[in-house]
């Protein structure tokens, strides 16, 4: 079974682009542009990793944190990567806190965010791997 990763962002351009990506390296990729649809799949699925931008709505959104709250407390063994083209010392201090493994900011390469997700998924411990 290949490892699944969930991928929330409401520019569509970069779901697909990403998408295609990480698929060409054999993972199971679903993309969401809204809260309670990634919700709603978490609820359902079991994903190894969750890209999540962190503003999906308005100026001062912050949906990547609710994401991150939800990621947590139902899906512990779900490592997170939060990806924001605003940010703000105060909101990366959040994620941190609420346990976020990876803050990026955009632009970021492909490569550069793979290398990150590669990295969390070796570092898993196998028996947490499904």
């Amino acid at each position: 079974m290949s490892e699944r990763i969930l991928l929330v962002d409401d520019e569509q351009a970069i779901l697909f682009a990403m998408r295609d990506y990480f698929t060409a390296y054999g993972y199971e990729v679903d993309c969401s542009r809204e809260v309670e649809e990634a919700e709603a799949l978490l609820a359902n699925i079991h994903y190894d990793v969750v890209i999540a931008d962190m503003r999906l709505t308005g100026l001062n959104g912050t949906e990547g944190l609710r994401i991150l709250e939800y990621v947590r407390e139902r899906c512990p063994w779900t490592s997170v990567i939060i990806l924001t083209a605003y940010g703000f010392p105060e909101v990366e201090s959040e994620a941190v806190k609420r346990g976020v493994d990876a803050f990026l900011r955009k632009p970021k390469p492909l490569p550069q965010i793979a290398q990150v997700v590669f990295g969390l998924l070796e570092s898993k411990p196998r028996e947490i791997q499904k």
